[in-house]
């Protein structure tokens, strides 16, 4: 099952997420948003540790989906 999306809308989507959470980021202390962007790597450290994947398999995948 292939997913659709509009290409356009998405990236519109996109924008107004990044201007939103840069308004954010200027209205609040450099102490909180520096504690949430940590909390946020750490996780992304975490679930690459407990990604079953080899980093080979991946790139494998990868390269196989740019010659289709």
């Amino acid at each position: 099952m292939e997913l659709k999306y509009d290409k356009g809308k998405n990236q519109k989507e996109r924008k107004e997420f990044i201007h939103y959470y840069a308004r954010w980021v200027k209205s609040v202390p450099n102490e909180v948003w520096s504690r949430q962007q940590a909390e946020l790597i750490d996780s992304f450290i975490l679930n690459a540790k407990n990604f079953k994947m080899t980093a080979e398999k991946y790139l494998e995948m990868v390269a196989q989906r740019r010659i289709k």
